[in-house]
């Protein structure tokens, strides 16, 4: 049930094991030169059906994917999974396009485009971190048959940086001081400063310089291109169809593919309106495979057969806490009052009754990863400990509504989330929790643009409004960094797009943040991303509620599906159907 804040970030754990660090931006090398355009199939538009009508398909082995959003842009630029609104345009990717390097479900990075993942081992590394060179594959060739080259990695980066395309972000693009393409399978990448992050936010997706470059050379900009919505070039397992507009995408299979043509021959990714629409469809046999299952449809979809798969992609359901040292609560600059807070939440029988057990506590960012510190547990519910604490922190219910107070100062705080049904449920639930000590709430809900407004926008946590939100952070892709808790993402009118939305700094956790942003050395930037989590923790800047896995749900007809966090459909090539 997780609503994205703010670029988050799917983290995965175990792939770090070949990183290059920190950020800096440089210039940008010029464009290239256009190259002739070739023709690429026509494309199939047909008129407006109905979401529920169901899709007519030929070839022996098909199957239907339901999606409760409708998938319009596919060109990655343009696409992120840190977005809600394309998240279910960038999962699709695997299967007509490709990152440079895929994850597995173990959250191992597997070569793709490339020979092999860079690493200081193999000399893809520099020593000092800030030159990454990739090899590509030999026989990697674009579903028409041209090959892919380092041209197109050129001209992907290029497209990224240039402020005529409305990307989703030009991060990390901006932040390389040359892309050099010495030969048609090498790419060399130079940032100015080591950027440690480069395995989890590079490559996401390629575009096709051939087909693209003359697109871009005669508008100014890639914002209209026809291929953004129906890329019938591409280099993935299966190649774009047939959209039916505001109903379903086809793929079919891509005989091109160098690494073979996959089991499956066609796959149909099919739009519904809401989970209702979804869990309808699965449970009556018209789909196979549906990702983002609501928690109260999973006993109906176990009732009908269909298998529950969790994926676990590093969200962490939690808490935050407004902490201007001026304008937020005066209670909560008191760590006391914080950790009566964690300790008054009774989170398993959260996860019982809304949940359904289908997750467990968190405990911070990086729960399920190398990099929490092994003392960090999610904080026991003991509300008895948590009047002891508030005592000591000399809020006491002097007059006996009920409401402790200090002075002429209630406990009384502004809690807010999304309007998710789960959350809705959790809110009322946490509010009586907390009474019980002796703390009001005053609950508010938002719908998800609007809770997760930036400062410029008027953003309700973004701007201070709430003395407590909650929702699901994440850290990068690939990598467990977050701008969440530095000090120079505090928001204010010249840094309106701030990610610390508890506008407290934190000088000794900044300082750690910095040097993860120097370590090359996994085992050196573990150990100090233990430090960070354990502090974060002990400081209760962040309190965790509950591990966020994506809920999948599948007809026991398909075979071999292994699902990734970050690239879910990574071994779709394997997937078969066994009636």
């Amino acid at each position: 049930m997780r609503l994205y804040p703010k670029l988050h970030k799917l983290f995965l754990a175990g792939i770090m094991l070949s990183m290059a660090l920190a950020a800096c931006s440089g210039n940008v090398p010029a464009e290239p030169s256009a190259t002739a355009p070739l023709a690429s199939p026509q494309v199939q538009i047909t008129s407006l059906v109905s979401p529920t009508t169901p899709v007519s398909l030929s070839g022996p082995k098909s199957i239907t994917l339901l999606y409760t959003r409708t998938v319009d842009n596919l060109n990655p630029l343009y696409t992120s999974l840190q977005v809600n609104d394309s998240w279910f345009s960038a999962i699709t990717l695997q299967i007509w396009n490709a990152w440079a390097w895929n994850f597995d479900e173990q959250n191992i990075a597997i070569p793709v485009l490339v020979k092999e993942i860079p690493s200081l081992q193999n000399g893809g590394i520099s020593s000092d971190g800030r030159v990454i060179t990739m090899h590509l594959r030999d026989d990697i060739v674009w579903s028409d048959g041209q090959p892919i080259t380092s041209a197109d990695f050129r001209f992907t980066f290029l497209m990224a940086v240039n402020t005529n395309n409305t990307v989703v972000t030009s991060v990390p693009y901006n932040l390389i001081s040359s892309l050099d393409t010495p030969d048609e399978r090498t790419v060399v990448i130079t940032f100015s400063q080591p950027y440690i992050p480069w395995l989890g936010n590079l490559w996401h997706g390629l575009l096709p310089s051939h087909i693209l470059q003359p697109v871009f050379d005669t508008a100014g900009t890639l914002d209209n291109a026809e291929w953004n919505t129906a890329p019938t070039v591409g280099c993935g397992p299966y190649v774009f169809s047939e959209r039916l507009e505001g109903d379903s995408i086809r793929f079919i299979a891509n005989d091109r593919y160098w690494a073979g043509r996959p089991k499956i021959d066609e796959v149909v990714v099919r739009f519904l309106a809401d989970n209702t629409e979804q869990t309808a469809a699965l449970s009556s046999g018209q789909g196979d495979l549906g990702p983002r299952i609501s928690y109260p449809d999973v006993p109906s979809l176990k009732t009908a057969g269909l298998i529950i798969q969790k994926v676990f992609s590093g969200y962490n359901e939690g808490l935050f806490f407004f902490m201007h040292p001026f304008e937020g609560h005066p209670a909560l600059q008191d760590v006391r009052v914080r950790q009566a807070i964690a300790q008054s939440i009774d989170r398993p029988t959260l996860i019982r009754e809304v949940l359904l057990d289908q997750t467990a506590p968190a405990a911070s960012y990086w729960d399920n990863t190398p990099y929490i510190d092994p003392g960090v547990h999610p904080w026991a519910f003991d509300p008895d400990r948590a009047k002891v604490l508030l005592d000591e922190a000399g809020w006491v219910d002097a007059n006996g509504d009920g409401v402790r107070e200090k002075g002429d100062v209630n406990l009384e705080f502004t809690y807010g989330s999304t309007t998710s049904p789960v959350r809705l449920d959790v809110q009322t639930k946490i509010v009586a929790q907390l009474a019980q000590v002796g703390i009001k709430l005053d609950p508010s809900s938002y719908d998800t643009e609007t809770f997760f407004q930036d400062y410029a926008e008027g953003g309700p946590a973004a701007t201070g409004q709430l003395d407590i939100f909650q929702y699901a952070p994440t850290t990068n892709p690939g990598d467990p960094h977050t701008t969440d808790f530095l000090c120079g993402e505090i928001p204010s009118d010249e840094i309106p797009t701030g990610t610390n939305w508890s506008y407290y700094c934190d000088q000794e956790l900044e300082a750690l943040f910095q040097l993860e942003l120097t370590q090359i050395d996994f085992n050196q930037r573990q150990q100090t991303f233990q430090q960070i989590s354990k502090m974060i923790f002990d400081r209760l800047y962040f309190v965790g509620l509950w591990q966020e896995p994506d809920l999948w749900a599948m007809r026991s007809r398909l075979a071999n599906v292994r699902l990734s966090g970050a690239t879910p459909y990574f071994n779709i090539i394997e997937w078969d159907l066994t009636e």
